[in-house]
């Protein structure tokens, strides 16, 4: 039977716009910020960077064509672009997981080996230049396996596809699982072994401190620094929103090769396919927000606390040629404050002129911002 833009593909296409402006926009947000607020690039946030990059691969290239393909159904944009789309598709998923994997990896160094900033750096490019020609080259044989096929009866209708590539329907099967390892299986047990590793050096240590006494209040687990326990939690919980995101799908994928006809007979129905596709684009909207809630939102809520005190700057203090300082939480602006705590320590210095206008003519901020 061909298939019909049904009431499920229609909601797909849908949501899939929806997730294409999201997913672009906090993502170019991200890349944004990290490119014109930091002039000190650490290595986590070059990690950052290219899972943006990562990200918008999949908004650009695979949440457009599915949602075209949705609509089309058929494939009108000839043999070549069959070929090179689905090969970018391909590239475009691999780097994902494999820029999340590096993520992992570098926290194991972290915290299991520290290494010089300049180290950590040099490390982390040549195992992102890793992911990116691995990507590569493990999706150039989609150029080879798809094309585009037709048939006349009982009307014409061309599609890009596997058919007549594989001799057998195990070949296919094989190379689908091979896809299958490399695209998340590989890449899970890469990443479960990696924090099962970081779980077992910070609960070591955190024995070790109990153990002689030496517990300190305002440290965090033990000689381990609070900003690099900051970027461990941010990249963890990518991590887990990695796996939980496309676990359903893959594991869906696996039983439609191995049992196609339990799909064919209506044992699993059409929408649910759709849903676990979408809740697995969903990620690319994820990453750029938690990276947010770890970072941005410190310097969105002192944007919010400097516009507030130069709207009411002459009720509030006479600032003179002096300066005060406010922290990032909800304090009194009257007294100075010094936040310390698993966020780093942000200061907001302001100058204030012309206290006659009732604005603040000059507003100079200081973010002290690190990631270990």
């Amino acid at each position: 039977m061909l298939p019909t833009f049904s009431t499920a593909a229609k909601v797909r296409v849908a949501i899939t716009c929806i997730l294409f402006i999201s997913s672009a926009c906090f993502n170019i947000a991200a890349l944004w910020t990290i490119t014109h607020k930091h002039r000190k690039r650490s290595h986590i946030r070059i990690l950052i960077i290219n899972l943006a990059l990562a990200d918008l691969l999949i908004t650009f290239i695979v949440m457009p064509l599915d949602a075209v393909w949705n609509v089309t159904l058929q494939w009108y944009a000839g043999d070549l672009a069959c070929r090179i789309l689905m090969f970018l598709k391909l590239v475009a998923m691999y780097s994902s997981a494999f820029v999340t994997v590096v993520i992992s990896l570098d926290r194991q160094s972290a915290i299991l080996n520290p290494l010089g900033i300049g180290d950590a750096k040099k490390k982390n490019k040549t195992m992102l230049s890793v992911a990116w020609v691995l990507s590569l080259l493990l999706a150039t044989p989609q150029l080879f396996v798809f094309h585009t096929v037709s048939r006349s009866q009982p009307e014409y209708f061309i599609q890009c596809a596997t058919v007549g590539s594989f001799q057998e329907h195990w070949q296919e099967t094989m190379y689908n699982m091979f896809t299958f390892f490399c695209l998340f299986l590989i890449p899970l047990l890469i990443m479960v072994f990696c924090y099962s590793r970081i779980l077992i050096e910070i609960s070591r240590k955190m024995k070790k401190a109990f153990s002689s006494g030496e517990i300190h209040l305002r440290r965090s687990y033990n000689n381990i620094p609070r900003a690099r326990l900051r970027t461990l939690k941010m990249s963890l919980v990518i991590v887990l929103t990695f796996i939980v995101c496309w676990t359903p799908y893959y594991l869906l994928g696996i039983w439609y090769w191995f049992s196609p006809e339990m799909l064919t007979r209506e044992k699993v129905p059409t929408s649910l396919s759709h849903i676990l596709f979408l809740f697995g684009l969903f990620n690319t909207c994820l990453d750029p927000i938690i990276y947010g809630l770890f970072t941005i939102h410190f310097r969105r809520e002192i944007r919010r606390v400097c516009r507030c005190t130069t709207q009411g700057m002459d009720d509030t203090t006479s600032l003179g040629t002096g300066s005060f300082r406010v922290s990032t939480t909800a304090v009194p602006i009257k007294r100075a404050v010094g936040t310390t705590g698993g966020s780093g320590k942000f200061e907001l210095e302001v100058t204030g002129l012309g206290l006659n206008s009732g604005k603040c003519d000059q507003c100079r901020r200081k973010v002290g911002e690190s990631f270990m």
